[in-house]
């Protein structure tokens, strides 16, 4: 069984995620670029569903990267 190490959820039951808010999407985004889990970050079915939404506008938009150079 493998156990995940649960996170706090950056977000309030009802904040609504916004593509311009590039610091919170952050808060979501590891450093290779990849979306955090719903498993891993505590949000809502909902919630998740809007934040890749908000993230893959955001990286369309090139406000985000695609990928990191590191």
């Amino acid at each position: 069984m493998i156990f995940y190490k649960q996170r706090n959820a950056h977000l309030k039951p009802n904040e609504t995620i916004n593509y311009k808010d590039i610091d919170l999407l952050r808060k979501f985004i590891t450093d290779q670029s990849k979306i955090v889990s719903r498993r891993s970050n505590g949000l809502t079915v909902k919630q998740q569903k809007q934040l890749a939404k908000s993230i893959k506008k955001a990286r369309i938009l090139a406000l985000l990267p695609f990928v990191n150079k590191d």
